[in-house]
């Protein structure tokens, strides 16, 4: 029996959203890798696709110190600055990006120099950015954040459990407290990544203090983490896989939250919203996932629509500005 393979191309857009919804975690330059024919193949155009079907502003989430100096360049080109450089070919001044930056858990391991086999089963694989240590990269983080008034939040940090071992789990935790503070510090959001360790990300929140805006990034829990979520008035932020027919606990989380602290995300490459799952991901796309949203919540869509702008707003300011 043949596997059925995937289907070459980016997926259709979809149809426009009757008012404008942000994008609150994409990783731009990792959509940019992504080499499809046809379908949009620079930033402008992706940026020109995601804004004619409604979703014309997002927050860029640089988690490596590649993707750090990228997002900080990005934002700076966005924003019009006479003498922004880097690598990032887009056109100034269109006013359509924030940024969140941090160093991911599983990040965060290599630069401690932790080598170990987690869960995943996955070898170590370090690049040449992880020969900075973990203190320097953090010292890196805090440095862009300050400079950059586009940087509206930390993130993504967090534990991810499934790619740690015990030595690595311990590295998490000690980056996840730091980046915790530098957020407080700042003043900034955070955005946490998740991944099979809700109950200790919580009790690391309850016992630090978790920032004043605290959104759960690819919100994975059920219904007992979204009540979590309601109590402290922290943010639930939903991809794609609120769209997956599989995921009946993560649409039951999804309507025990009061909508206020509901948000939407691609996580773009990643994680494409049903009917397109298979394909690449990006930030054109969450249209399908605001639709399944509303559907699940019973809401009018344009309603919907307008309070996740708000909310979203609330979280990381204006664009404008």
């Amino acid at each position: 029996m043949s596997r059925k393979r995937r289907a070459p191309g980016w997926p259709a857009a979809p149809e426009p959203l009757p008012s404008p919804v942000p994008d609150n975690h994409t990783h731009l330059e990792s959509v940019l890798h992504v080499r499809e024919e046809p379908g949009p193949d620079t930033l402008d155009s992706h940026l020109d696709l995601a804004a004619s079907v409604g979703v014309p502003r997002m927050v860029q989430v640089g988690c490596d110190l590649d993707a750090v100096a990228w997002t900080d360049a990005a934002l700076r080109a966005d924003a019009g600055e006479p003498d922004a450089t880097g690598p990032v070919p887009m056109s100034t001044g269109r006013g359509a990006l924030l940024g969140a930056i941090a160093i991911h858990p599983n990040e965060a391991v290599l630069h401690a120099g932790i080598h170990e086999v987690a869960p995943d089963g996955l070898d170590p694989d370090p690049l040449p950015r992880h020969d900075l240590g973990l203190d320097d990269a953090l010292a890196e983080v805090e440095r862009v954040a300050r400079a950059n008034p586009r940087v509206r939040a930390i993130g993504e940090t967090g534990l991810d459990f499934f790619r740690a071992g015990p030595r690595g789990r311990a590295v998490q935790r000690e980056a996840f407290r730091a980046q915790i503070a530098l957020a407080k510090e700042l003043g900034l959001a955070m955005q946490i990544h998740d991944r099979d360790a809700h109950d200790e990300v919580v009790d690391i929140l309850r016992r630090d203090g978790a920032p004043e805006r605290t959104v759960f990034h690819c919100f994975s829990g059920g219904p007992a983490l979204a009540e979590v979520c309601a109590a402290h008035g922290w943010f639930a932020s939903f991809a794609g896989p609120v769209t997956f027919g599989a995921n009946d606990d993560l649409r039951a989380a999804l309507r025990v939250l009061p909508v206020e602290l509901v948000m939407v995300e691609t996580d773009a490459p990643y994680l494409t919203p049903h009917p397109a799952r298979g394909k690449p991901n990006a930030p054109y796309l969450i249209p399908l996932t605001v639709r399944r949203i509303a559907e699940e919540l019973g809401q009018d869509l344009d309603v919907l629509c307008r309070t996740l702008a708000g909310t979203t707003e609330r979280v990381y300011g204006t664009w404008s500005n």
